[in-house]
């Protein structure tokens, strides 16, 4: 009896795990899918889960009637620009209240946890007004920008997680041997906290890369979009150009999967090691 219970537990878990690995699974199988179907198939009935003819009309396509290559261009630059500089004024920032006792720490902590629970669109409007009163509405500088003041709160805030998790006599033994505690602080603590910086900065990218709103909202050119700018823009009132988008949906996934291809143990090592204060 307790066998079967268990077996049956058993059944039960891996279903409901395989019934929501498909529900996470399939709408990017299907994107990829349509992105090789020919034009005139996609609206085919009865649905066809796997082409029987792969075409690539709906890459050349997004190439050579829109400027994706530009779009992809603006993205890299404006996210690795954004997370870079989020990234080290984050590191400053958590370094202070990780180490340093004053008064409003806990204000300041709790101001950058309450700007989280605020969303975004709020401020769209007063944000287009103060951008274009600084002349930097249409501009990858001004994105980067917004972007950067964006990201530093939640960032600082995993930063300083890192920094209480790293033994203070480290910094002390370098400033006794005669570094400024600038210096211990880029010569010591940095390179034992490489995985959490690794994992900040690539949370970073990634926020930054899928930004929509933003993007949308402050810029206008095709010079300077980004690419979920140029995929909203295959949304048209009247119809939607599904190949062109699923086409470049499966281009914009790739710069993120090499990413944590890549990296992924310096992610999982950063996010393991911000966990546990001891």
């Amino acid at each position: 009896m307790i066998l079967d219970q268990t077996l049956a537990g058993k059944v039960a878990k891996f279903t409901g795990l395989g019934i929501c690995l498909l529900i996470t699974v399939f709408p990017l199988y299907w994107i990829l899918v349509t992105s090789f179907k020919d034009p005139g198939s996609i609206f085919a009935y009865p649905l066809k889960y796997w082409p029987t003819d792969f075409s690539l009309d709906n890459y050349t396509g997004l190439f050579e009637q829109s400027n994706f290559g530009v779009f992809i261009g603006n993205s890299l630059i404006v996210s690795l620009v954004a997370a870079a500089l989020a990234t080290v004024v984050s590191l400053l920032a958590a370094y202070v209240l990780a180490r340093f006792e004053f008064v409003s720490k806990g204000a300041v902590m709790g101001a950058f946890l309450v700007t989280q629970m605020i969303p975004g669109f709020i401020a769209l409007g007063s944000l287009y007004i103060l951008m274009t009163r600084l002349y930097l509405v249409d501009s990858r500088a001004g994105l980067v920008l917004v972007y950067v003041a964006v990201s530093i709160p939640l960032c600082t805030v995993m930063l300083r997680g890192f920094f209480e998790n790293v033994p203070a006599s480290l910094e002390e033994a370098a400033m006794v041997d005669g570094c400024s505690r600038l210096s211990a602080l880029f010569r010591v603590l940095v390179p034992v906290m490489t995985p959490g910086i690794a994992a900040s900065f690539i949370f970073n990218f990634v926020n930054c890369w899928n930004e929509l709103f933003l993007s949308v909202t402050l810029l206008n050119s095709d010079s300077n979009k980004t690419v979920p700018a140029a995929l909203n823009g295959f949304i048209s009132s009247y119809n939607i150009d599904w190949g062109s988008m699923s086409a470049a949906a499966v281009l914009s996934i790739i710069p993120t999967m090499i990413l944590f291809a890549v990296a992924s143990r310096y992610i999982v090592q950063g996010l393991t090691a911000g966990a546990v204060k001891e």
